[in-house]
């Protein structure tokens, strides 16, 4: 979520309601309301959350799984946090919508055999070979749909069309094809997998109680 919106969200909630709602609460209920946008299933949201006294800059990236991971450290990283496999390839769903920056994708448009050709030429237009060079040039996570929140990801993951070396893991020969077929025959079934593997995504240790605290502005501690 983009740190200015959630600002000014967060400033509009304040100002109506000071001291009461959390960042954290802010970003869980405008990421659900941001897939609702897009006409799908929406879920109850669990509130009462509060933020955090601290950060971790390498905490965070050390709990992401990079763009270079394989099915096994994509299971791992998840399984980390209470989430099965299952979840995993269901929440990676998310990205049937979304961008991503061509030092994320160079490799594997480049360097990876696990890809349709025809793809990662047109790819290859707007991202050098080069490192350093065209970095930040930005391409659609799904290249056909990419403002339409649909099972479409799924469908370029079976015709070798991924972006990400880490989402063509899922559909690349090991534990997670039998899953990806069956969200590209089913999308109510992805919208079901999706729904539960977001609100077990929002239950991965909240602070509560008398932990932490209510920031008032999300960019810094009170």
């Amino acid at each position: 979520m983009h740190k200015v919106y959630s600002t000014a969200v967060k400033a509009a909630v304040e100002k109506a309601c000071p001291g009461v709602v959390s960042c954290a609460d802010v970003l869980a209920v405008a990421a659900e309301e941001s897939v609702v946008a897009l006409v799908v299933p929406s879920w109850e949201v669990k509130v009462g959350r509060r933020d955090s006294t601290t950060a971790s800059f390498n905490g965070a990236n050390n709990d992401i799984p990079p763009p270079t991971s394989g099915l096994a450290n994509l299971t791992s990283l998840f399984a980390a946090k209470g989430l099965s496999q299952k979840d995993m390839v269901a929440l990676s769903g998310a990205h049937t919508i979304g961008l991503a920056r061509c030092t994320n994708f160079r490799g594997h448009i480049y360097n990876d055999t696990d890809i349709d050709t025809g793809f990662a030429r047109s790819r290859q237009s707007n991202c050098p070979r080069t490192t350093g060079s065209g970095d930040n040039n930005l391409a659609p996570l799904d290249l056909q749909t990419p403002t339409v929140f649909e099972n479409a990801y799924y469908k370029n993951l079976v015709q070798k069309s991924a972006l990400l070396h880490s989402d063509q893991e899922l559909f690349n020969g090991g534990a997670a094809d039998t899953q990806v077929r069956s969200y590209v025959s089913s999308q109510e079934a992805f919208f079901k997998d999706f729904v539960v593997g977001m609100i077990k995504m929002g239950d991965v240790a909240p602070l509560t109680g008398s932990n932490g605290q209510i920031r008032k502005n999300c960019r810094r501690i009170n």
